[in-house]
């Protein structure tokens, strides 16, 4: 099944060009999430093959996501917070958690939004908060920017590295996974730790 979405990603990649990585990757980033890795590693693969070049495709993947990441950030920002707590508390988030919820994203923001975009299953969701908590724009772009940047540059080395080798991307794909989770936790660790000097000072 994955060789065969693999294929088709590859053509459309062909078909489609740069284009194609930036629309794909724009729609993997909003709220109708799909796998990152099906095209990004078939565009790695491609740039292996000299039939793309491996830094456009870098622009292209971190701009195509920074497109979708935007959509889902105007999406809470124009809803605001009184559809979205309506929308929240059929999820069992009342206006107290919610509050909470705003609190410290206002003020863990930054931090939230890079390694966020580095967690599988949370990377497509991350911007919502950040819409909703009217995170600085221009900070919400760099750090979204950034995490998505070293995703799709890990993916494509994957793909340029492996080729259409689908047993050794799983392989190497799960350990790219949790080599990401314990750079996040570090990343936290580190944030954590000078938060805690800053308010000591």
């Amino acid at each position: 099944m994955l060789g065969e979405i693999v294929d088709f990603l590859l053509t459309l990649a062909k078909d489609w060009g740069y284009l194609g990585i930036i629309f794909l990757m724009l729609v993997e980033s909003s709220f109708f999430p799909f796998p990152s890795e099906v095209v990004m590693i078939p565009a790695g693969y491609l740039a292996h093959q000299n039939e793309l070049n491996f830094w456009i495709c870098l622009f292209c993947g971190t701009f195509g996501a920074l497109l979708g990441a935007l959509f889902n950030y105007y999406l809470c920002y124009f809803l605001g917070r009184n559809v979205v707590l309506k929308i929240c508390k059929y999820f069992g988030i009342n206006e107290e958690k919610f509050h909470k919820f705003e609190v410290f994203f206002n003020k863990h923001g930054e931090i939230s939004t890079f390694t966020g975009r580095l967690i599988p299953g949370l990377r497509q969701y991350i911007s919502l908060p950040a819409g909703l908590a009217r995170m600085n724009l221009n900070k919400f772009i760099f750090y979204t920017s950034l995490g998505t940047g070293i995703w799709c540059l890990i993916l494509l080395i994957l793909g340029y590295i492996l080729g259409k080798n689908e047993d050794l991307i799983k392989q190497y794909l799960h350990l790219v996974i949790i080599a990401c989770l314990i750079f996040v936790v570090i990343m936290v660790a580190i944030y954590i730790f000078f938060q805690k000097r800053k308010q000591t000072n």
